[in-house]
């Protein structure tokens, strides 16, 4: 099994280019995944949901897909996390508590109880805080490398190179941010699956781990309330 994610994010000083025309979602690789019937976890910020809150609608009613928490504002949890702003500490429980209501706003009915940092970045403070809201966080193991890359070819080299079973793949749904990578899934998923590798959204994922792990695993994601790594880490701690 392999879980492809796509991170929805937006920040607060690209709402008024959103409301420019610059273009935060990605609508064509939605109907990509959709024609290739591949299950996805869309990781998206409230503010997204915000600005195309009939897009956050649609992922969210269609059985392909699965909408989780990326955070309110696509701030970082910690300091020098890939140039975003930095979240204050005592905000961090806020700032995934504040997306969810966001996406119910939005209409989103049934979000995940999934976290995924904004950049990847966290430390032990960061994890006990969003802990405390109940959620577990996943991150990821292969990074797609779509993110300001113009060249889908080299997007399908890294995933195809760095995939492996049990692998969370991060991409983006952003197509400023990432403009290619829709030709780069339209090449990704046939080869994988020629592979024999079977896609699944990220709840089948953990689900599959759980099961694999026993019952006591079970008991300790539940008192511990998260879970993860970052990039070349394990999904789940």
């Amino acid at each position: 099994m392999v879980a492809l994610t796509f991170d929805a994010d937006m920040t607060a000083d690209q709402g008024p280019r959103a409301a420019g025309g610059e273009r935060f979602d990605n609508p064509g690789l939605l109907d990509a995944l959709r024609e290739l019937r591949v299950p996805a976890t869309v990781f998206m910020t409230g503010m997204w949901a915000r600005t195309y809150p009939r897009q956050a609608r649609a992922i969210d009613r269609d059985p392909l897909f699965e909408v989780a928490n990326h955070s309110y504002s696509h701030h970082a949890f910690t300091a020098d996390c890939h140039g975003l702003p930095t979240l204050p500490p005592d905000r961090a429980r806020q700032e995934v508590t504040r997306a969810y209501a966001a996406l119910r706003e939005a209409g989103v009915r049934h979000p995940a109880p999934y976290f995924r940092f904004p950049g990847g970045c966290h430390d032990k403070r960061a994890l006990r805080a969003v802990g405390e809201t109940g959620v577990t966080t996943v991150q990821w193991d292969v990074v797609g490398g779509d993110a300001f890359n113009p060249d889908a070819e080299a997007i399908v080299r890294q995933v195809l190179d760095g995939v492996r079973p049990g692998s969370v793949v991060v991409l983006h749904c952003t197509l400023s941010a990432a403009p290619a990578t829709e030709r780069a899934v339209r090449r990704v998923v046939p080869e994988l699956r020629r592979r024999g590798y079977r896609l699944v959204k990220v709840s089948e994922l953990v689900s599959a781990e759980l099961r694999a792990a026993g019952p006591k695993a079970d008991t300790a994601d539940a008192e511990a309330g998260t879970a993860g790594e970052p990039q070349n880490g394990p999904v789940r701690s």
